[in-house]
């Protein structure tokens, strides 16, 4: 991981988020980096990865955890995760939702728990994310901090 820089993002690195997530299939069409706290991998002045926190009081939506394909398995996603949890202490959430089609593996690993969609409060099952953006198959697993 020599030579990547992690940092929040600002509004200026929007397209590059949102090409990223439609890049890897992931719901990009809400992302707005003063809507959503995101975190942003660079390597060379490049975006090679991102994840973010949408907060809802005193809860968040993880979300939009990518990482280009030639950095897959550098562990660069593993330490976005990281920065993203220590973010969320940080910032005194007492719970994570998030919704996936394909990583709930990497999320069990970290503690994260299957759920019913009607477990999360009602302004995250109200977000886009959960309304409209991700498909009703996903899993919805939670993490209480």
């Amino acid at each position: 991981m020599d030579g990547l820089v992690f940092r929040h993002a600002s509004t200026t690195d929007d397209p590059a988020l949102r090409a990223l997530l439609q890049s890897v299939k992931l719901p990009f069409e809400d992302v707005a980096s003063e809507r959503q706290d995101f975190i942003v991998a660079l390597w060379q002045g490049r975006l090679v990865g991102c994840v973010a926190l949408e907060r809802f009081e005193g809860v968040a939506l993880l979300r939009s955890l990518a990482v280009v394909e030639s950095q897959r398995g550098s562990g660069v996603g593993r330490e976005l995760y990281d920065r993203a949890l220590a973010r969320a202490l940080e910032l005194g959430l007492g719970r994570l939702f998030l919704l996936t089609t394909t990583a709930a593996p990497f999320f069990e690993r970290r503690g994260f728990r299957h759920v019913d969609r009607s477990q999360a409060p009602e302004a995250v099952w109200r977000s886009p994310q959960f309304a409209s953006l991700c498909p009703a198959t996903a899993a919805c697993l939670a993490l209480s901090l």
